[in-house]
């Protein structure tokens, strides 16, 4: 016969099968944190991770060089505003596969939201690239798209501060 739910076995059983459960999402989360060696440096540990199956393919010539190009491009137009940016992008990982997109200032991209908006926006700047009117993507690829045909794997949005968000791309 099985023992009454507040029993000291009962209560000891389920200690054990918490502690056992509780121990292997730590060890998960470990794993996962010691595989992103810029958490903790550049951003927070993410708060929320999701994925994206891109809708186009990476192209054969994407490699280390264009994705370094990119994010050098990307700068050099936010510094030639007449205002000083409100977040920087940057490549990191052995073959600059992870784009961070961090935040330079108090109150901003410290929300998932905030930091939807901010890929919203750049969606719409993609959309109005040469290279989407190319392959035919002007109304339906992302900038998470975009990603993809640069070969990068990894979004990682923070505030610098409190917040990460990351997207893996696939």
């Amino acid at each position: 016969m099985d023992a009454p739910l507040g029993s000291v076995g009962t209560r000891r059983w389920l200690a054990a099968g918490l502690g056992l459960a509780i121990g292997s999402l730590t060890a998960l989360a470990g794993a996962a944190a010691a595989e992103d060696r810029h958490a903790g440096y550049y951003y927070p540990p993410p708060q929320t991770i999701e994925t994206y199956r891109a809708r186009t393919e990476t192209l054969a010539d994407s490699d280390r060089t264009r994705r370094v190009g990119f994010v050098v491009e990307l700068t050099r137009e936010m510094l030639h505003k007449p205002y000083p940016p409100d977040y920087v992008v940057f490549a990191k990982g052995d073959d600059a596969e992870k784009l961070l997109i961090v935040a330079l200032k108090d109150g901003v991209l410290d929300t998932v939201y905030r930091a939807r908006a901010l890929l919203a926006m750049l969606t719409a700047v993609a959309r109005g690239t040469p290279l989407f009117a190319q392959i035919g993507g002007e109304e339906t690829l992302t900038f998470f798209d975009l990603l993809k045909i640069l070969g990068f794997a990894q979004l990682t949005i923070s505030d610098g501060d409190r917040f990460a968000h990351q997207v893996t791309i696939e």
